[in-house]
């Protein structure tokens, strides 16, 4: 892939490059080298986390599956992959599409598929990729009716595995009962094209951080998941022979994890599929790992990878200051972004910010940095200081950029990933 001018955040007036030679540019962001806003990844947080997850996994003798809608990046997917992921979860078809574009192997797409023109491209992507290995979730007799409609009119004859959802009563997709699951994988039996392979449920909808709400709603989610898995497993309606169940979100995974191996009789695999965690925040997922640290008793966790550097543009008025970063540039659907450290061009290092500096409000290109207008002014933001902000929730901030340049602690830029929305 080519960096050039119709990408934010690389030099106009630079010539294309690979995104693999981003790295030998001798690019750094406190020289100014790059037009700001830029986002960045910082490496050492990004390789702690990759890391502290898959020992998470490991030591619990669990799988997992990172939930490639985070980044959409597929440098970032062969860096899990690499480090042990047992593939990679998607939402829809067009996003498994990419990740099987770019060499993943095993896919969960984390949701129904029914829609006549998704069944065609996923049969066309299994029928491409012979070594390819999806699978995608049914909650209804409704869905498995269309999946049926779809095949008696359809040239191709692909043959799909699923795994049965659980829902959660008010939230979002899945079965809301026992009575209702089972039925629809007795239904899945006697259904020559579909295959199923095991049990899905998402618990991130019961994250509160209190902890005897969390801990009891979790365990009686996944009981429900035990409960169907011997029920299947008792009516011999598995077709594979080893049962898979898969759950985790980014936010109380750790109580999930108790529970994601089931005590039956033939192999079972447990696998996560969190996804913000390779990058985490300064926000809201920062005080959900807090939590998953006070349950386990834990002094690290998760480090904050991802940041969106700005720079003051104007200071119009005293106690105001607007930098050059907005909507278009970070997210704002949890938290407003928060203000990490300062620099000025040409500095060796980078300073914390003011306790008075706060983020108030954002437009589509600007941010609104309030301070204290009495402060000295070594502590007021300056026309041309750079701004390193802290973001909430990695999802919708990602989707902002098709590139990512990759970050050493001391400034540098040393890589580069591209991201495919």
């Amino acid at each position: 892939m080519q960096l050039n001018a119709t990408y934010k955040g690389f030099p106009g007036h630079w010539a294309p490059i690979d995104l693999k030679a981003v790295g030998a540019q001798q690019w750094n962001i406190l020289k100014g080298d790059l037009p700001f806003p830029l986002a960045v990844i910082r490496q050492s947080a990004l390789l702690h986390n990759l890391q502290w997850m898959q020992n998470f996994c490991n030591e619990r003798d669990l799988d997992i599956a990172p939930h490639g809608k985070t980044t959409m990046s597929p440098e970032l997917y062969h860096l899990q992959l690499d480090a042990g992921a047992w593939g990679i979860s998607f939402a829809t078809v067009f996003q498994a599409s990419m990740g099987a574009r770019h060499g993943v192997k095993r896919i969960i797409i984390a949701n129904q598929v029914y829609q006549a023109p998704d069944l065609d491209a996923l049969a066309g992507l299994l029928s491409s990729y012979p070594d390819l290995r999806v699978y995608f979730l049914i909650d209804s007799a409704a869905q498995l009716e269309a999946i049926t409609q779809w095949r008696m009119h359809s040239p191709s004859k692909a043959d799909f595995t699923v795994l049965i959802e659980l829902g959660i009563e008010g939230q979002r997709t899945g079965c809301r009962d026992h009575a209702q699951a089972l039925d629809l994988a007795r239904r899945i039996k006697a259904t020559a094209h579909l295959q199923l392979c095991g049990i899905e449920t998402y618990e991130g909808a019961l994250a509160t951080c209190n902890h005897a709400h969390d801990e009891t709603h979790v365990a009686a989610l996944m009981a429900r998941v035990q409960q169907l898995a011997v029920a299947c497993e008792a009516e011999d309606l598995f077709e594979h022979d080893e049962v898979m169940l898969t759950a985790g979100g980014s936010a109380i995974f750790d109580l999930v994890a108790k529970n994601l191996k089931p005590h039956l009789k033939r192999p079972a695999r447990g696998i996560l599929r969190s996804g913000c965690y390779l990058t985490h925040d300064h926000v809201q997922y920062r005080k959900m790992l807090q939590c998953v640290g006070e349950r386990l008793n834990l002094r690290e966790t998760l480090k904050p990878a991802l940041e969106v550097i700005a720079s003051v543009q104007s200071c119009p008025e005293p106690g105001l200051a607007l930098l050059t970063m907005g909507k278009r540039d970070v997210s704002y659907d949890l938290d407003l972004p928060v203000a990490l450290w300062r620099a000025t061009l040409g500095d060796a290092q980078t300073r914390g910010v003011p306790a008075h500096w706060q983020l108030t409000a954002l437009n589509d290109q600007h941010a609104y940095l309030r301070y204290d207008a009495s402060a000295p002014l070594n502590e007021q933001p300056q026309l041309g200081q750079l701004v390193g902000c802290g973001i909430s929730h990695p999802c919708t901030t990602f989707d902002k950029w098709r590139w990512m340049a990759v970050i050493e602690d001391d400034g540098r830029i040393s890589g580069a990933i591209s991201t495919h929305f």
